[in-house]
């Protein structure tokens, strides 16, 4: 269960609003390069996200380049989840290859407001909103994709049981 306030944004984020081109070239540090993270957006969400937030966001969330930096900066600023109406699918794959895990979820914008506290059940694709105290569901995360994202990402998964979530 993950657990988190909310952090609202609009359709189309793309990954330069994510971690802007001009600081993604310059480092490799991911600490330093969180400090960087939605600014392009909103300057001060690296300075206000706290560790467990949650980022709820309209449709084609992460579009744009397919740098993995993008949601490895959002994991190291401290977002434990992103949920959007949909993603751009290589930002989505990148997400669990790193152990960012998202959640699709139509209608999700129109159902939370900036600050709420969300519990989420990835397996189930359950999601609480404590403040409002609704209910909504979504579509749940693939047994293989949760497993790769418990273990850390995609590497992390292959570096402890010697291949891949996919492979018997």
């Amino acid at each position: 269960m993950i657990r988190g306030k909310v952090w609202k944004f609009p359709d189309d984020v793309n990954t330069d609003y994510i971690i802007p081109g001009k600081y993604k070239f310059k480092t490799l540090d991911m600490k330093e390069l969180a400090k960087h993270a939605m600014e392009g957006i909103d300057p001060d969400f690296a300075k206000k996200v706290e560790q467990g937030d949650i980022i709820v966001a309209g449709k084609n969330f992460g579009m744009g380049s397919s740098r993995e930096q993008a949601p490895l900066v959002l994991k190291y600023a401290g977002v434990s989840l992103v949920i959007a109406e949909d993603f751009a699918r290589i930002f989505y794959r990148n997400s669990f290859n790193v152990g960012l895990p998202v959640l699709i979820c139509r209608g999700i914008n129109e159902k939370v407001d900036q600050g709420n506290i969300l519990e989420v059940d990835l397996a189930k694709g359950k999601i609480i909103n404590v403040t409002k105290k609704t209910e909504t569901s979504a579509s749940p995360i693939p047994d293989f994709l949760l497993e790769m994202e418990e273990a850390g990402g995609l590497t992390a998964y292959y570096k402890k049981y010697g291949r891949f979530p996919w492979e018997e």
